[in-house]
């Protein structure tokens, strides 16, 4: 009997890469597609990492999912799309024994920073050398198999015609899962800007030991774009994302000319006449900055998170080339990372003074923060209804 699923990537380390993006549960749910394989970890409805494994970071991708014989001919096409969806297998598996399965085998963890920081969140850029773990396992293949319904999830290392295979045990789910809500429909937030700026934010920030992140943002008017650590043991710290004082000095003009530019304008007798137009005012280190709040917000956003809840990205900050932070009409806020994979750094990034563009394959990693209704609720249970 052919397995229902089996996938071999001659790259083990892209697998560890994206999976310890999420790594901060103890166990994760596995839902494999025709697409790809998809990994969702939570903790307490308050926070949820979703990894996808792309069919694409595999050379071999085969999956056949279970007979429907039993089908009656009389569904309609859009019932039976549904069913099959329906029937794409879903198993609960140890997320740390995965990634700990995967380091046994020699795709070691990415240097930790030597305790330069209280927070120990990862680093970004960390240097491999040439006989570092993840340099001396470019020759490996990776096979991962999931035979049938409640079979162990099999993980085998070929090197060198040596085979190593270990099995991990699976669970059915209580549940259907479901995801923490986003209304990608009501969206009022959404600022793009390079990973890296987030991931020095909120270090900086863990300095002060505190427990809630406040987040504003406003497109009228500074602060654009700021993050604070509060109710710490020590006083509040804020880090404003501003526009770029130098770039408005060589620009010749002060933040309120820019803000309202004269440009002219041909009439039809073809006199020129001026109009002023507002120029759209975002933080220098953004690529995209879109804030529309609802008139019962006012003109800024203010959302509070349990600031260890959102440490728990670090990880996934650490590796990814770019976030998107976007938040809905809830207040559930999203970080979806760009992650660039590249044969050369398992990050994704160049080592050394060159800068190359990334030559693997382009991933994602989504995190989802429910927020806190009341700043007094930060050590409690808070989740919003997910009916």
């Amino acid at each position: 009997m052919e397995p229902l699923f089996t996938g071999v990537s001659n790259n083990a380390r892209h697998l560890y890469t994206l999976l310890s993006c999420i790594g901060f549960a103890t166990k994760a749910t596995v839902q494999i597609t025709p697409d790809g394989i998809r990994f969702s970890a939570e903790e307490g409805r308050v926070i949820q990492g979703l990894a996808f494994l792309d069919k694409s970071l595999f050379t071999s991708y085969t999956f056949k999912p279970p007979s429907a014989q039993n089908r009656q001919t009389e569904e309609s096409t859009q019932n039976t799309e549904a069913t099959e969806n329906a029937e794409f297998p879903q198993f609960i598996v140890s997320l740390s024994a995965l990634l700990e399965t995967l380091k046994i085998f020699g795709i070691n963890d990415l240097t930790e920073p030597n305790g330069s920081r209280e927070s120990n969140l990862p680093q970004t850029n960390p240097a491999s050398s040439a006989f570092s773990g993840p340099a001396l396992l470019m020759d490996r293949s990776c096979t991962l198999q999931y035979a049938h319904s409640g079979a162990p999830l099999s993980i085998a290392i070929t090197e060198a015609g040596v085979k190593t295979t270990c099995e991990l045990v699976t669970y059915e789910p209580e549940d259907a899962e479901m995801d923490i809500p986003f209304q990608r429909d009501g969206i009022i937030m959404k600022i793009i800007m390079r990973s890296a700026w987030l991931h020095n934010a909120i270090a900086e920030l863990d300095s002060s030991n505190p427990t809630i992140l406040k987040l504003s943002a406003c497109a009228n008017r500074e602060p654009w774009f700021a993050l604070s650590g509060a109710g710490g043991p020590f006083s509040e710290s804020t880090i404003e994302f501003s526009m770029d004082q130098h770039a408005e000095a060589s620009g010749g003009s002060t933040q309120a000319d820019r803000a309202s530019q004269a440009h002219k304008i041909l009439t039809d007798d073809g006199t020129a006449r001026s109009r002023a137009t507002r120029a759209r005012a975002a933080p220098t280190v953004t690529e995209t900055f879109q804030v529309s709040p609802p008139s019962s917000m006012g003109d800024r956003i203010r959302q509070s998170y349990r600031f260890g809840l959102i440490k728990k990205a670090a990880r996934a900050m650490a590796v990814a080339n770019k976030v998107s932070i976007r938040g809905d009409r809830q207040g559930v806020l999203s970080f979806q990372f760009m992650v660039d994979l590249d044969d050369q750094t398992p990050t994704g990034r160049s080592v050394g003074a060159g800068v190359k563009a990334a030559t693997g394959p382009r991933c994602f990693v989504d995190y989802r923060f429910v927020p806190l209704l009341d700043e007094e609720d930060a050590d409690g249970d808070i989740a919003i209804d997910v009916s």
